[in-house]
């Protein structure tokens, strides 16, 4: 990559071509349902900062066609922030369950709540002030103020970065220059800074993607450092691997006659908090045998593997048929109830393994 680099290092450093870019968008904006398209801009519609902050909250570590589904499952059910304050928690994390990464959910209901509270129902206008609220971090603070108010702030995520990337040829990992590209988009804002935002966004999402880069109908491609090169997917510079560690747990499966599964609540801070489990061991770096959580006939079904950001766990699984209810908190949850509980990813798959099918009732 350096000998590459030393060719096509430009005599100035390229920078984005907004015109160009936005013309772009004009033809090849996405439909996204919480996006009020560049035709509608111009024809003065608003954009909605509830329906714009819940996709950026929901898109954070999830692909667009995931998030769909669940954006519109959302707003049909709670309409606006009030709504949405209103519920119970627990109905905002069941509704969240399949999205992953947890604490957005929990967040979620707790910015509702202040927005709600301290804010008469109505999102502050600056990235300064966005930022103070629960679970609005500086790239979503940026793209609600940009997107909704055309606050001429930089609005930076994957897509950008790599854009940014191939466009400046940069030679270091992404990772380690973010106030490099942040400093190129900010250079580059124009009035309409939402438009802008979410061009770049689109850009790399569908033109200038991970695997391909399709520059011959790039906006950007005369000023681009990666598509001179020849080599553009050589770009951005791949950071060095570093290993995953793996943990290990066990977790039992207790079921009653009727069908009836026992669940219990997570604790309220830590990975998957305040989700519904199942009861379980502590998750550690070597295997530990099990210490079953009653007496019972427990047979040992087969092992979950799932990923988390940090680490990979392998939960062994074991199922047991009880009369009573065990010690420590919990409930019996009907199979036909399953469905409205709020599981993460992971107790699906512990529940699948021990042979519990979730269905909803009727």
């Amino acid at each position: 990559m350096p000998h590459i680099a030393r060719a096509i290092k430009p005599a100035t450093a390229p920078t984005i071509n907004a015109g160009a870019l936005l013309a772009w968008y004009g033809r090849h904006a996405r439909d996204l349902p919480w996006r009020i398209g560049p035709r509608q801009r111009a024809g003065g519609v608003r954009p909605d900062p509830y329906a714009v902050w819940l996709s950026e909250i929901m898109l954070q570590q999830t692909t667009v066609a995931t998030v769909r589904a669940f954006f519109e499952k959302f707003v049909s059910r709670w309409s606006s922030v009030a709504d949405l304050a209103a519920a119970r928690r627990e109905e905002v994390l069941a509704a969240w369950a399949g999205l992953g990464y947890y604490a957005r959910a929990r967040n979620l209901h707790a910015c509702a709540a202040k927005v709600t509270r301290d804010h008469g129902g109505v999102f502050p206008k600056t990235a300064a002030e966005l930022a103070t609220l629960p679970g609005i971090g500086p790239y979503t603070s940026a793209a609600i103020a940009a997107i909704c108010f055309d606050e001429p702030v930089a609005v930076v995520d994957g897509n950008v970065e790599r854009v940014v990337a191939r466009l400046v040829g940069l030679l270091r990992p992404v990772r380690e220059v973010k106030s490099e590209i942040r400093a190129v988009v900010e250079a580059a804002i124009p009035g309409r800074a939402g438009d802008f935002g979410q061009a770049l966004m689109d850009l790399g999402a569908t033109i200038c993607a991970p695997k391909i880069a399709h520059c011959p109908i790039c906006p950007l491609r005369p000023d681009c450092v990666a598509r001179a090169s020849g080599q553009p997917l050589a770009f951005p510079v791949a950071p060095a691997k570093r290993p995953r560690p793996r943990k290990f747990g066990h977790a039992f499966v207790m079921t009653r006659r009727d069908g009836a599964v026992w669940l219990t609540q997570r604790p309220e801070k830590g990975l998957l908090a305040a989700m519904t489990g199942t009861p379980g061991s502590e998750w550690g770096a070597a295997r530990a045998a099990p210490s079953f959580p009653a007496k019972a006939a427990w047979q040992q079904a087969d092992e979950v593997s799932h990923v988390f950001t940090h680490f990979a766990l392998t939960l062994t699984v074991w199922r047991a048929r009880v009369t009573k209810a065990p010690k420590g908190e919990g409930w019996w949850s009907r199979r036909g109830k399953l469905a409205g509980e709020a599981l993460p990813t992971l107790y699906k798959k512990v529940l699948e393994e021990a042979g519990v099918t979730i269905r909803r009732a009727g």
